[in-house]
């Protein structure tokens, strides 16, 4: 789900969305040229096997006649012209992940049916990529808190959370007001239209799945068949989106301690690996842990915690172990300067995304603390999921925020297919049911009973599945579970 990178009160949102969309425009006199509804397609210049286009779309969907800007797409058509039934829009996760990229130099994740059926397509979306990036002051972005400390830290956070959107609007421009799940779902419907496509097929992975759930709440009847990988779980208050993300990573973490013991080839074998850890915890505490990946750095602990997390997403389990041993036998080399004079002036900030989908209040220090405390009980060895950086990062976004939260309203005419796996550390599998829960007839549930962020291209079970599904709009048996195949094989 959420990455932090090496980079409610409920509103009938959807319902509004809809309802303004149709609302005429200024006199014709006054109107802009019609939109522009075709992409001229041409070769990449990263790779000239692909095809590379923009397609002009509102920055305001409210105002659909104001000003636009350009959405960068990829493409590569199916290998078997013949046997073309038409266009598989990907859906990147994040926020912040370029399918324009994914097209380019990661089109392997499909299987080569897909390849030879469908037309593959993928695109940035709003805000993030070469998509009309939102960008930001690096030094203000910079001192947005990991984990806040007291309560001093917390008005100090409030404050320069208020200078970064400030900043971020002028340099960005209006787009940086709109760059929400619900507005990308409008952006995802116009692309289906400029590819001539009746009805849309999709597969979005990780922060994808929302933009795949919201389009299907807006456009019920245009979905032809959309898989969710990985799915985010957009119904969740701050506490629920922090505990079912802290029971995760627990998770995770004890499938790693688990796997330990069993495998010789673990790094840790025969030892006690959450001692070893919470030993490291406590050089982290005192500031003297140093970062396996950075000479001359240190680690604090929600960055070793991260550094756990991270790990768990392929999982690379002997890489994880590899490092507690380095990190556990090296004493930190004296800190280096940190470079800061030599950083870009601006940045990309694809998490302005994340606080326009989620309003995640925290009162004060004290509230803050308790969320801190209770987290602790629930992911002991880890107490501080990647989700903890939304609270600081997002701290007094302005309310409401432009697609809250909301029990999800899905009423297509072809089942959505989720796949969960079940040791997922970023989009736990508690989420997967919960979201399979809320669609009910209008979905299925597609278990991989093994572990890593993502399952297509790690189960076979997996892939034969979503392909028939995409394919031939066959739906798995509800039920339907796959065996996990070892990661470290």
């Amino acid at each position: 789900m959420l990455r932090v990178r090496k980079s409610v009160g409920w509103a009938p949102a959807v319902a509004t969305v809809v309802a303004l969309v149709g609302v005429g425009g200024p006199p014709a006199a006054a109107t802009p040229p019609a939109p522009r509804s075709t992409i001229t397609w041409q070769p990449c210049e990263q790779d000239a096997t692909a095809e590379c286009g923009t397609l002009s779309v509102p920055v305001d969907w409210d105002h659909p006649n104001g000003e636009r800007f350009d959405l960068a797409l990829a493409r590569r058509s199916a290998t078997g012209p013949g046997a073309r039934t038409g266009a598989l829009v990907f859906g990147p996760g994040g926020p912040g992940d370029s399918g324009v990229d994914r097209v380019v130099t990661g089109v392997d994740r499909f299987s080569d049916d897909l390849r030879r059926r469908f037309d593959i397509v993928s695109f940035d979306p709003r805000g993030t990529g070469r998509s009309h990036p939102v960008v930001c002051a690096t030094s203000l972005l910079a001192a947005q808190p990991q984990v806040i400390a007291d309560q001093a830290q917390f008005a100090a956070t409030l404050a320069g959370n208020e200078r970064l959107r400030a900043d971020c609007r002028t340099r960005t421009g209006p787009l940086v007001d709109h760059v929400d799940t619900i507005s990308a779902a409008r952006d995802l419907d116009a692309i289906r239209a400029a590819l001539g496509e009746r009805r849309l097929t999709f597969h979005g992975s990780s922060y994808g799945t929302m933009l795949g759930l919201q389009y299907a709440e807006l456009f019920p009847h245009r979905v032809r068949a959309m898989v969710l990988e990985s799915t985010v779980d957009h119904s969740h208050t701050t506490r629920s989106f922090l505990d079912t993300q802290a029971v995760a990573a627990q998770d995770s973490f004890d499938e790693f301690v688990a796997w330990c013991a069993a495998a010789e080839r673990c790094a840790l074998h025969g030892r006690n690996v959450r001692a070893v850890w919470a030993g490291l915890w406590s050089r982290a505490e005192r500031g003297e842990l140093a970062d396996p990946d950075r000479p001359g750095s240190r680690l604090t602990p929600f960055m070793l915690s991260r550094l756990a997390q991270r790990a768990f997403y392929d999982p690379d389990w002997p890489g994880l172990a590899e490092d507690i041993r380095t990190m556990e036998s090296t004493r930190p080399a004296p800190l280096t300067a940190s470079g800061t004079t030599a950083d870009p002036a601006v940045s990309p900030y694809p998490f302005a995304v994340f606080c326009q989908d989620w309003s995640l209040p925290v009162r004060d220090y004290r509230e803050y603390a308790s969320h801190l405390s209770r987290l602790t009980r629930i992911a002991p060895d880890l107490r501080y999921p990647q989700a903890v950086f939304a609270l600081s990062t997002c701290l007094g976004t302005p309310t409401p925020v432009a697609n809250p939260q909301h029990r999800l309203r899905v009423r297509t005419d072809v089942p959505l297919l989720l796949a969960g796996t079940r040791h997922d550390p970023a989009s736990g599998y508690n989420w997967a049911t919960n979201v399979a829960r809320q669609l009910g007839r209008h979905g299925v549930l597609l278990t991989y009973e093994g572990w890593g962020h993502g399952s297509y291209t790690t189960s076979p079970c997996v892939s034969g599945a979503v392909d028939r599904y995409l394919l031939d709009e066959v739906v798995p048996p509800r039920g339907t579970r796959c065996p996990a195949v070892d990661p470290t094989a």
